[in-house]
């Protein structure tokens, strides 16, 4: 299958969240395969990730590390300048950033639990930053089949919420999804053959999730390297006519 709808020729593919858990399972899986040409890892410590180091040492050059805090938007800015000297346009970008309970967010179980500081750092790397990302690279975008994907949360959805709860992390995702379907409006007056997915991968074994994972039946619990390739399958199997949608790690629709 091809890595996103209607792509010839080799890949230019950014990954931010890069240096851990599934976004370092998705540059490993990437890296793998062949209609990849380059790959752009970022993070706030790509520089100093062992990861992301050995996959430099593997595949050379293919692999470019990039330290970039996504919350501050002159980085970002900064970024999107560097990564345009190197390429005119990037097939295919991934946002994998989150945070449930680190960084000051909290998974708060009630009301009283909440408060501004908590809701500012779940909004800042939850919705803030992906779409900001999304912003400073939207010039290379423009150019032909190109795909923007970010990882959302069934939890975002407002019509599934039944139990409550997490407050900050539930409202951050639910903004994420409608900034990335608003968006996925104007980029297709911009680029028809562009494709913005929001992507529920699914409860994977990784920091955000650990401490919550007692009550997650074995077979629901993911491996980063499993996930990695569910997210690569969904996004090289949907394309433009399918731009905007909320899609969970098995291709089901995901309710707003």
């Amino acid at each position: 299958m091809s890595l996103i709808p209607d792509l010839s020729g080799k890949a230019n593919v950014l990954v931010c969240g890069a240096s851990r858990g599934i976004g370092l399972a998705l540059c490993t899986a990437l890296l793998a395969r062949d209609d990849v040409g380059q790959l752009w890892a970022v993070s706030r410590d790509a520089s100093r990730s062992d990861g992301l180091a050995a996959l430099a040492k593997e595949y050379g050059e293919r692999v470019v590390r990039m330290d970039c805090d996504a919350r501050d938007e002159p980085a970002l800015a900064a970024l999107a300048r560097e990564v345009g000297r190197a390429c005119i346009h990037l097939h295919l970008v991934i946002c994998t950033l989150g945070i449930l309970h680190q960084e000051g967010a909290k998974a708060e179980k009630s009301l009283a639990q909440l408060d501004l500081a908590g809701l500012q750092a779940s909004f800042a790397t939850n919705a803030f930053a992906p779409i900001l990302l999304f912003k400073h690279l939207l010039p290379l975008l423009r150019k032909g089949p190109a795909t923007f994907a970010a990882l959302s949360a069934r939890v975002g959805s407002i019509g599934d919420n039944r139990l409550g709860g997490w407050y900050s992390y539930r409202a951050s995702k639910a903004a994420l999804n409608q900034l990335l379907h608003t968006a996925s409006i104007e980029l297709k007056r911009l680029n028809p053959a562009a494709t913005v997915l929001a992507l529920h991968p699914g409860t994977t074994d990784t920091a955000l999730s650990r401490p919550f994972q007692s009550n997650v039946p074995p077979r629901k619990l993911f491996g980063p390297s499993f996930t990695a390739q569910c997210l690569i399958e969904l996004i090289g199997r949907y394309g433009p006519s399918d731009s905007g949608s909320f899609l969970a790690w098995d291709g089901q629709s995901i309710e707003w």
